[in-house]
């Protein structure tokens, strides 16, 4: 199969949601409806009795919640799918932020009973920045829940998407009958707990006033489905798939996962509608993915990843080229020649050796410290991909060593875990004391979790009064210094070794802003990585 053949297969998307919507139960029975896996993982009252696919770190287990993205592939329908599951919970968003970067299309999942909330406005709003094509699936439908145009109205206005449903529900939680496909003109009949085996009763039904649809669900589901679908066709527009790919529309599902009922008519459409692989921006020139050239880019770092070998895997999303395994390639930031002896592919935590890769494609490349999040490698050309987001820490903690005898496994695991790029490390100029800072608390949970049960080391946290965290600089040297100097106490350094004013408010730091002009304050992190 040629360069063009494996071009043309490849489908890259990314499941985002509020936590509990559904987004990592949609994961699991869109990998059973593509026969990647048997048997589906079950979360229920936040213990997991059969861990999910998706969720491989030991504390994701623990706590049923996802707190770092996975890649899954697979295959269906003779394209390649990539799915990249992505942490609902905000304090992860740093995470799901990135991850948007490496995908060509999403599916946002909202619970039926509590619609839109604040986090899936965050993560939409990210991807109508870029105008990432978007479909929308409405979870728990076997549950009460808002009504149906309800719905529509609320995604229409929060999330500032104009959406065109696909499919329709009759009834709702014990009233739920099935959903009509309107993009099919089938008809599916709803019985819960369905098996992959004993799949959901199909009817086709091209004209909604035969007798077919009365007798399939009763006289008055029947006539409520007709009355609610000619709204939808005066109200909503007409689905177009090229509106879809410009971001423009955002077609709109009904179903219930955790009972496999809708997904395999998801899966279907989004197979027939969702982007190739979309060309991408760098500094330099728009990438696109046909050309023959190898490009891509690091959007993730995953530190040990194995317990057992101590492995840090990075994340690469390919953008143009076929990545050959053993083939020297360029490290842009690095301006050094690299060669990757064991590339792998991604099932969870499942990995493969790979010879080659394709556009659309993230590979996992072992590494040994040389990667940062938005590095780039190619083929020799020296490219820098835009638009990768980090974001200043908003909550800080000192951490202290509760185990001496462990200093060494300390040191190695707050190395790796910061290297991740979910949280950031300073040390203070004046006593040396070690401050995390994080996007969201229950990243604390999560490192202190990691550096028990993977590094052996013990920590406490003691709470820390700042606002923010500036990188700084100056044209002059000498004024520089004396900043420094005079401000001894709220200096630290950062895991790179640059210099970082720890503000203690927002008045202290306008305070010191005007005080100090000669001296730049920066709040990203793309102006540190880039030095």
């Amino acid at each position: 199969m040629g360069f063009k053949d494996e071009l043309e297969k490849r489908r890259t998307f990314g499941i985002i949601s509020h936590p509990d919507a559904g987004k990592t139960t949609l994961t699991e029975k869109l990998l059973l409806f593509g026969g990647a896996i048997q048997e589906a993982g079950a979360v229920k009252s936040n213990k997991i009795k059969k861990s999910t696919t998706s969720d491989f770190m030991e504390i994701e287990r623990q706590r049923g919640i996802s707190v770092a993205t996975s890649v899954m592939a697979f295959d269906y329908s003779g394209l390649k799918i990539n799915i990249l599951d992505t942490p609902g919970h905000q304090d992860f968003a740093e995470d799901t932020y990135r991850t948007l970067t490496a995908v060509d299309s999403v599916i946002v999942v909202i619970d039926v009973a509590k619609g839109v909330e604040p986090q899936t406005e965050k993560l939409v709003n990210v991807c109508r920045m870029r105008n990432t094509p978007i479909i929308v699936f409405i979870n728990k439908l076997d549950r009460e829940g808002k009504d149906g145009f309800d719905l529509l109205d609320e995604i229409e206005q929060k999330l500032g998407l104009h959406v065109c449903p696909l499919s329709w529900p009759i009834g709702m939680g014990q009233r739920f009958k099935g959903v009509y496909n309107l993009f099919e003109k089938k008809l599916q009949l709803f019985s819960p707990h369905g098996k992959l085996e004993n799949p959901e009763e199909i009817i086709e039904i091209k004209d909604l006033e035969a007798v077919e649809l009365e007798n399939s669900v009763g006289k008055g589901p029947a006539d409520e489905l007709r009355e609610e679908v000619e709204t939808i066709k005066g109200i909503y527009p007409k689905f177009d798939r090229n509106d879809y790919l410009k971001g423009s529309i955002s077609p709109v599902f009904f179903g219930s996962a955790i009972n496999n009922f809708g997904v395999k008519e998801l899966l279907d459409c989004f197979v027939q509608i969702a982007p190739q692989p979309l060309e991408r921006i760098t500094e330099e020139r728009v990438v696109k993915p046909d050309e023959k050239d190898f490009s891509g880019f690091i959007f993730k770092i995953h530190a040990n990843m194995d317990p057992k070998h101590r492995d840090r895997i990075a994340f690469l999303r390919i953008c143009s080229g076929i990545f050959e395994r053993n083939t020297n390639y360029l490290h842009v930031r690095l301006n050094r020649k690299m060669k990757f002896p064991n590339p792998t592919s991604f099932m969870a935590e499942k990995k493969m050796v790979i010879d080659e890769a394709y556009p659309g494609d993230v590979i996992g490349l072992y590494d040994s410290g040389n990667f940062k999040i938005g590095d780039a490698i190619t083929s020799g050309e020296a490219l820098h991909f835009t638009g990768i987001p980090s974001f200043s820490p908003e909550q800080f903690r000192y951490v202290n060593n509760a185990d001496p005898l462990k200093a060494k496994q300390l040191s190695k695991g707050l190395e790796q875990l910061m290297d991740e790029g979910v949280a950031q490390m300073f040390t203070k100029d004046e006593d040396g004391r070690r401050i995390i800072g994080t996007v969201g608390a229950l990243q604390f949970e999560v490192i202190q979790y990691r550096l028990e049960h993977e590094y052996g080391a013990k920590v406490t946290y003691e709470p820390v009064n700042l606002y923010k965290a500036c990188w700084i600089s100056a044209n002059n040297i000498k004024q520089m210094q004396e900043f420094k100097n005079k401000r001894k106490r709220e200096m630290a350094t950062d895991k790179d070794g640059k210099s970082v004013f720890l503000a203690e408010s927002a008045w202290s730091l306008k305070t010191i802003q005007e005080n100090f002009p000669e001296i730049s304050f920066h709040f990203q992190s793309e102006w540190k990585n880039n030095q």
